[in-house]
C-alpha cells in the first residue's frame, strides 16, 4: 500500500482535484456515467490491487444518485483488490435521520452507514456530522474532521473581537458554537427553538444568552432551506443585536435558500465548499472557503499512519 491513489465521482470534481493538487498526484483515472436507463456504470482504469485508495464523494444533491455513485465506486474498487479504501464524504447525506423522533421512520444514516461498509469502505473520512453519534453507526474507522478552525481564522482577520457574540442556532450545534466562541474569545448565545413536523420549517423562539449592541456570529453545521437562519437573524435583531454574520460547513441553499438569504439582513454567509456551490448560488454576501487543505492533509496522514487528531491541536 505504498501508493496513494484518489479517485472521484460526479458530486464534486473540483473538490476531488483541490485535494490532489494538495497532494501533489494526479486524479485517478476512472469512468462514472448513466446509462440510459438510468443505472449507473463505473471502470476503474489503473491498476489499483493493494494500493491505498481513497475515494472523495459528498452525498449531495442530486443525493441518491451521488450516493449510488459512492457505493458503486466501492465496490469497483473492493473487486480490483484495492489493498485499502477509505470512502472520504465531506457531507454526510441523510445525516438528520439519526434517530426514531416519530413511530414507524426509518433511521437511514444507519441504513447509509451500513450500505458503504458493505460496499467495500475499510474507513471514512468526513467533516461535520450533523450528529456526533453517526460514528458509531459504523463498525469500520471513523475520521471526523472540523471546519471550525477555517471558519475561526476568517473571522479572525474581520477583527470581530471585542463586540462578538457566537450564536448557535439551536441547542445540537452549542458544542461546536461553544468551541468557536472560545477561540474567537466571545461570549456564547443559544437560540431555542422548535421545528415544525417534517416540513422545512422551524419557529425561532428565544434567545439564550445576552446579545444587546452586539455583533451575532450565528453558527450551524449546514443550511438547507435557510427558513431557520432568516427566522435566527430577524430575532437576534429584535432583541438589539447591530449586524448578523452567519457561518456553517455545508452550504446545501435548497429551494428557497438563496432568495431568502439575498432578502434577508444578514451582513455575510461564509460556507465551506464540502457542496459544490454554483455560480449562480454565490451572491456577494456569500463566502465560500475551500475545504481541499483539511481533506488533503488528513490523507495524508492516514496514508502514512499518523495522527489526525495533532492536525487540531495547535489550531
Amino acid at each position: 500500500m505504498d501508493e496513494l491513489k484518489v479517485f472521484t465521482g460526479n458530486a464534486h470534481p473540483s473538490l476531488a482535484k483541490a485535494v490532489t493538487d494538495y497532494l501533489g498526484k494526479p486524479l485517478g483515472k476512472c469512468e462514472v456515467f448513466e446509462f440510459s436507463n438510468e443505472n449507473i456504470f463505473v471502470r476503474i482504469l489503473e491498476n489499483v490491487r493493494e494500493r491505498d485508495v481513497f475515494v472523495i464523494q459528498p452525498i449531495c444533491s442530486p443525493v441518491n444518485k451521488s450516493l449510488v455513485e459512492l457505493l458503486i465506486m466501492l465496490d469497483a474498487l473492493k473487486r480490483a483488490s484495492a489493498g485499502r479504501i477509505t470512502a472520504v464524504v465531506p457531507y454526510y447525506g441523510y445525516a438528520r435521520t439519526d434517530k426514531k423522533d416519530q413511530p414507524r421512520v426509518p433511521i437511514t444514516a444507519r441504513l447509509v452507514a451500513d450500505l458503504i461498509t458493505v460496499a467495500g469502505a475499510h474507513r471514512v473520512l468526513t467533516v461535520d456530522l450533523h450528529a456526533g453519534q453517526i460514528q458509531g453507526f459504523f463498525n469500520i474507522p471513523v475520521d471526523e474532521l472540523t471546519a471550525l478552525y477555517i471558519l475561526k481564522d476568517y473571522f479572525k482577520k474581520k477583527g470581530l473581537d471585542g463586540n462578538l457574540v457566537v450564536v448557535a442556532t439551536d441547542i445540537g450545534i452549542s458544542k461546536k458554537a461553544r468551541d468557536l466562541a472560545t477561540r474567537l474569545n466571545a461570549p456564547l448565545a443559544i437560540m431555542e427553538k422548535r421545528r415544525i413536523g417534517n416540513a422545512d420549517k422551524s419557529e425561532a423562539l428565544n434567545v439564550i444568552g445576552e446579545v444587546d449592541k452586539r455583533v451575532a456570529l450565528t453558527v450551524d453545521d449546514e443550511i438547507d432551506t435557510a427558513g431557520s437562519l432568516v427566522n435566527t437573524v430577524h430575532t437576534l435583531l429584535d432583541k438589539g443585536v447591530k449586524e448578523v454574520y452567519a457561518c456553517c460547513t455545508h452550504p446545501v441553499l435548497s429551494g428557497p435558500a438563496i432568495s431568502r438569504i439575498a432578502a434577508s439582513p444578514v451582513k455575510e454567509l461564509v460556507v465551506t465548499d464540502t457542496i459544490p456551490v454554483p455560480p449562480e448560488k454565490r451572491l456577494d454576501k456569500i463566502v465560500v472557503l475551500s475545504i481541499a487543505p483539511l481533506l488533503g492533509e488528513a490523507i495524508q496522514r492516514i496514508h502514512s499512519g499518523q495522527s489526525i487528531g495533532a492536525m487540531f491541536e495547535q489550531a
